[in-house]
């Protein structure tokens, strides 16, 4: 009897970043977040669209999918808040009063609401299959691990909260997981950062990276109060808030008068001014959070004897922090996982329950890259343009790029859409910004008048990666642009767009064999210009997700200052 295809779809929703995920075989096909179809950023809604994508993609129906895969377990989160509603009695009479009948309502009836929205949007599937449900650091850990390049590794997870969990040390080896310690609500390292996120006047689980390009501006003048008021470290790496300071167990906010005590100032109202004081706490809880994830990570290092660390869960994607560690050299290796928060667990989910449920297993990944999303045929981005009426030229691709980089070498910034969409939050040359990094106020350029964000954000440079040593004190490749490193000292003048305050930056390298045509464009810049570096930041507008299509991509490049847009050989130039 011939061995039939196994397909398993994941999917992660109704919090924040869903998305859905298709493996074959225990190979990765697809994976997209439901924002880019939807254009609500950080969208949380059942993934349908990303799943419609999925399905039609790889010309599968819903009937041919063998097993479909949560990404966390709703009831097991419903007897969390229920036990802290009453540890915490009666101020967390409040948040009982609120949290619990909408749960009872809709979320602890996920299964069905799930099955229900299968069934009605594949009428025709007789889709019956059996509904898993994944845990949820168990996800982050199978999407830091298995897409590794790691036989054997570490693995560290940390974000806000899972079920009840939100920070794992566990070891993969080969197929398998296991879970050595664990820490669990209300003591977050998540939580920890979000609530100084939300004094800051940014918003919780998006505006964490604001707080991290903010942090260089500032001097950590308020660490020790931060670690005598609101976290307590321990020698091991452990750590415990101090609960009496937070909100969020018993309210429906991260943070009350508290931290205006501890901070001698008000909580920044959002959008207003940004002052110095807003600065020195950026720059302390980050410098807590780089040393707190630099003991956890010594910790992961005694208790797993391993020498590869594979990391996950939201607070992964601190790319300050996971510098750091890389540069500790307390593990030969570090692999993040390029989607770490929950969108990335909907990858996570499939392949957990393909190696762990199933038993099935693993063959390593030389080189993950996360280019897992649509991409458009000529056809395709000419019939988009047309319904734009924009005007445009079909070139070679050798003519497509000789074009660009002269471009950017005139000064000119530029939209480059090429291939498949990044399954990640961050752009990896498919869906980018780019620009010359040797002129001086661009920085500016691209935050006010293309971004339309705040002015203190910084960007990312992609070097060719076998330039990268010369400009940047980088251990190894960064393909999937996870880490902060120094700058060399005599580069930071050359290349001043790319350089952030504190002389560092968060570099991509690029490889001629893993992202082909975004290294000829670099390659071809550098034969004009003598420098393998450009600016590259995502492809879209603040408060709008990516770009996915070539009419999102059109519209963003007509909407901005953006001089010149490529689409796969497709060049329009204002």
């Amino acid at each position: 009897m011939e061995n039939k295809d196994i397909y398993i779809l994941g999917v992660s929703a109704f919090y924040h970043d869903s998305a859905a995920a298709l493996i074959k075989n225990g190979q990765i096909v697809s994976a997209v977040q439901e924002e880019r179809f939807s254009r609500v950023k950080n969208d949380c809604s059942f993934p349908i669209e990303a799943i419609k994508w999925i399905l039609s993609d790889s010309h599968l129906g819903l009937s041919d999918i063998d097993h479909v895969v949560f990404y966390e377990k709703p009831f097991v989160k419903f007897e969390r808040i229920l036990a802290t509603c009453i540890h915490f009695a009666p101020k967390g009479f409040g948040l009982f009063k609120k949290q619990v009948p909408t749960w009872l309502k809709e979320k602890i009836f996920q299964r069905k609401t799930i099955q229900n929205h299968f069934q009605d949007n594949f009428p025709e599937s007789g889709w019956n299959k059996k509904l898993f449900f994944s845990e949820h650091h168990l996800s982050h850990c199978a999407a830091a691990f298995y897409p590794s390049p790691f036989e054997d590794a570490a693995i560290l997870t940390i974000d806000g909260v899972g079920e009840r969990v939100t920070t794992t040390v566990s070891i993969g080896r080969k197929g398998k997981i296991e879970r050595l310690a664990e820490l669990n609500f209300p003591h977050s390292f998540g939580l920890l950062y979000s609530a100084v996120t939300a004094f800051l006047g940014f918003k919780v689980n998006s505006g964490e990276y604001k707080v991290m390009g903010l942090a260089p501006y500032g001097s950590p003048i308020y660490s020790e109060k931060i670690k005598e008021t609101l976290v307590d470290i321990r020698s091991d790496g452990s750590f415990r808030l101090r609960m009496k300071n937070f909100r969020f167990a018993t309210e429906m906010r991260m943070f009350g008068s508290e931290f205006e005590k501890i901070f001698c100032t008000s909580a920044r109202e959002p959008e207003s001014n940004i002052e110095q004081i807003h600065m020195d706490i950026a720059a302390s809880v980050q410098q807590v959070s780089d040393e707190l994830f630099l003991m956890l990570v010594s910790y992961v290092k005694k208790l797993t004897k391993q020498s590869s660390l594979c990391l996950g869960g939201g607070v992964a994607l601190n790319c300050a922090s996971t510098g750091k560690v890389l540069e500790s050299k307390i593990f030969d290796k570090v692999w993040v996982q390029p989607s770490a928060g929950d969108a990335g667990s909907a990858l996570g989910a499939a392949l957990a329950y393909y190696h762990i449920g199933l038993g099935r297993p693993r063959a390593v990944l030389k080189n993950y890259m996360p280019f897992l999303g649509p991409e458009f045929t000529l056809d395709q981005i000419l019939a988009d343009l047309d319904s734009c009426k924009a005007g445009y030229q079909v070139l070679s691709p050798d003519q497509v790029v000789q074009r660009a980089a002269q471009a950017l070498a005139d000064g000119k910034v530029l939209a480059w859409m090429q291939g498949r969409a990044e399954f990640s939050p961050r752009a990896l040359g498919h869906r980018s910004i780019l620009a010359d990094p040797r002129v001086k106020d661009l920085k500016k350029t691209l935050n006010l008048k293309i971004k339309f964000r705040e002015s203190f954000r910084p960007f990312a440079p992609a070097v060719l990666e076998e330039d990268a040593s010369n400009w940047f004190d980088l251990p190894s490749p960064s393909p999937l642009m996870n880490f902060i490193c120094k700058t060399r000292p005599e580069i930071r003048d050359v290349v001043p767009s790319v350089v952030h305050v504190d002389g560092t930056a968060r570099v991509q390298t690029v490889s001629e064999e893993f992202n082909p045509d975004f290294y000829k464009l670099i390659l071809k810049f550098k034969s004009l210009t003598n420098c393998p570096v450009l600016v590259n930041t995502s492809l879209n507008v603040r408060g709008e997700p990516m770009v996915l299509t070539p009419a999102d991509a059109y519209r963003c490049f007509m909407n901005t200052r953006i001089d010149c847009l490529v689409i796969g050989n497709v060049y329009l130039e204002k």
